[in-house]
C-alpha cells in the first residue's frame, strides 16, 4: 500500500476548518474593529468597550467543556453546522442595535455573551475530528493549519472590516460576516462525516492509512461511539471528573490560561493601542494591524510542521512539550523588548514576532489533548480551551486597567511573565500518557 497516495480527503477537511476558524475570527474580531465608531456613537469608554469583548469571552469560555462534550457525543459535523447558524443569527444581532435602545450597552454584551456560547463548539469540534481523522504523527500540522484559520481571519479582518466602515458603516461588516458564514456552514455540512469510516469518498488506503496510524484511544469502535447511550464515565459530569484529576491536562489548561491572555492582548486592543497610544491614523492602523494575523498564519503551520517533525525523530517529550515551551518562553522574551518600543512601524514588527512565536506552541496544545483523550478529545480540548478564553476574558477587561492606570509598558510586561509561566506549565505534562475513559476499555 502507498501511503502517500492516502491524503485526499482528511486534508481538505483539515482545509475546510481553516475556512470555518477563519470566518469564526472574523466574526469575532470585526467589534474590535469596528469598535472605536461603536464607541463614539453610543460614548463607551475603553473599560465599557472591555466589558463588551469580555462578554464574548466569558460565553465563549464557559460552553468550551459542554461544546465539547457535545462534539464528542454528536459528532463534529451536526455540531458545526448548528453552530455556524448560532454565529450568524447572533453576529447579525449585533448589526441590529437599534439607535433608540435605552441600553446599548447591556443589549451588546448580552448578544457577544450568546455568540461567544455558539462559538465555543468550534475548536472542540475540530479537535474531534482530528481525533478521529488525523494519524498521530500527522497532528502537528494538522491543528497547525487549523489554528492558521485564526491569523488567516484576523488579517482579513482589519482591511475588509475598516473598507466596509468606511464606505458602508460600522453595521455592515457584520451583515456581511454573518452571509459569509452560512455559506461555508452549508460547505462544511455537505462535505464532512463524522469519522472517515462514513465517508463515501474515502479510499480504502487512506481509511487503512488513518486507522494504522491513529492512536489506540482514537481506534476504540469510532462508529458506535456516537450512537451509543452514554455510560456513568460518558456523562458530562463523569468526564469531567476523571479530567480535573488529571495533572497533564490540568497544567496543559494553566498554560493555555496565560496563553489566552496574551494572544487576546492582540486579538482586541493591538489595533486600538496602534491607533490611539502610538498615533497612527485609522487606515494606516489598518494595514500595521495585519502583521500579527500573518505571523500567526505563518508561525502556526510551521510550529506544527516542526512539533510533528521533532516527535518523530525525538518523541512526544521534545516535539511536543518542549517546542511549546520554548516558543512560550521565547515569545515572554519579545514581548519584554517590543514593550520599549515608541515607533509605530518597529513595534508592529517586533510585537508580531512575539505573537508568532506563541503561535509556534499552538499545535501542540491541540496535538497533545487529541492524543491523551482520543474519542473524548472534544471534551478535554473543551476544558483547556474554557482556561485559554477564561484568559482572554480577564485581559479584556484587565489591560485597559492597566494601562490606565500604570501604562500599556506595564499591560505588555503583565503578558510576558505570564506566558513564561505557561511555558514553564509543560514540564508537568506526560504526552504519552492516556486518559482512560471506562467506555473505551469496554467496547
Amino acid at each position: 500500500m502507498d501511503d502517500s497516495r492516502a491524503i485526499h480527503v482528511r486534508w481538505f477537511l483539515v482545509f475546510w476548518l481553516f475556512v470555518l476558524g477563519a470566518v469564526s475570527y472574523l466574526d469575532r474580531i470585526n467589534i474590535s474593529i469596528a469598535g472605536t465608531a461603536l464607541a463614539e456613537e453610543y460614548h463607551f469608554s475603553h473599560v465599557q468597550l472591555g466589558s463588551i469583548f469580555s462578554a464574548f469571552l466569558i460565553g465563549y469560555a464557559l460552553f468550551q467543556t459542554p461544546g465539547g462534550w457535545l462534539a464528542d457525543r454528536l459528532g463534529p459535523r451536526y455540531v458545526l453546522t448548528i453552530g455556524v447558524v448560532w454565529w450568524g443569527v447572533f453576529t447579525a444581532l449585533t448589526a441590529a442595535l437599534p439607535t433608540t435602545t435605552k441600553d446599548p450597552l447591556l443589549y451588546l454584551i448580552i448578544v457577544r455573551l450568546l455568540l461567544g456560547a455558539g462559538e465555543a463548539i468550534i475548536y472542540p469540534a475540530s479537535n474531534r475530528f482530528v481525533a478521529h481523522w488525523i494519524p498521530s504523527q500527522e497532528r502537528g500540522l494538522a491543528n497547525g493549519l487549523i489554528f492558521a484559520g485564526v491569523g488567516a481571519g484576523t488579517a482579513i479582518a482589519p482591511i475588509f472590516v475598516t473598507f466596509l466602515m468606511i464606505h458602508y458603516g460600522w453595521r455592515c461588516p457584520f451583515w456581511v460576516s454573518t452571509i459569509l458564514g452560512l455559506a461555508v456552514g452549508v460547505v462544511w455540512y455537505v462535505a464532512a462525516r463524522d469519522v472517515p469510516e462514513q465517508h463515501p469518498l474515502v479510499a480504502a488506503e487512506e481509511l487503512a492509512y488513518i486507522q494504522k496510524y491513529r492512536t489506540p484511544a482514537s481506534n476504540a469502535d469510532p462508529v458506535s461511539a456516537l450512537s451509543e447511550t452514554p455510560t456513568r464515565s460518558e456523562t458530562f459530569v463523569g468526564s469531567l471528573a476523571q479530567i480535573v484529576v488529571n495533572r497533564s491536562l490540568l497544567a496543559i489548561t494553566l498554560s493555555y490560561f496565560c496563553f489566552g491572555y496574551v494572544a487576546w492582548i492582540f486579538f482586541s486592543w493591538f489595533y486600538i493601542y496602534l491607533s490611539t497610544v502610538l498615533g497612527l491614523e485609522l487606515k494606516a492602523s489598518a494595514l500595521y494591524s495585519t502583521l500579527p494575523p500573518l505571523a500567526i498564519v505563518i508561525c502556526s503551520v510551521s510550529g506544527g510542521a516542526i512539533s510533528d517533525a521533532l516527535t518523530k525523530a525525538y518523541g512526544k517529550r521534545v516535539g511536543r512539550c518542549g517546542v511549546a515551551a520554548s516558543a512560550l518562553v521565547l515569545a515572554s522574551l519579545i514581548l519584554v523588548a517590543g514593550s520599549q518600543v515608541r515607533s509605530a512601524p518597529l513595534a508592529s514588527v517586533i510585537l508580531s514576532a512575539g505573537v508568532g512565536a506563541l503561535y509556534l506552541a499552538q499545535s501542540a496544545y491541540w496535538s497533545v489533548t487529541a492524543d491523551i483523550a482520543g474519542s473524548r478529545a472534544g471534551f478535554a480540548s473543551g476544558f483547556m480551551n474554557m482556561g485559554g478564553q477564561l484568559g482572554g476574558a480577564l485581559t479584556a477587561t484587565l489591560t485597559p486597567i492597566i494601562a490606565q492606570n500604570y501604562g500599556w509598558i506595564s499591560s505588555f510586561l503583565t503578558a510576558a511573565a505570564l506566558i513564561a509561566i505557561g511555558g514553564l506549565a509543560w514540564f508537568l505534562v506526560e504526552p504519552d500518557e492516556r486518559l482512560a475513559f471506562a467506555e473505551e476499555s469496554s467496547h
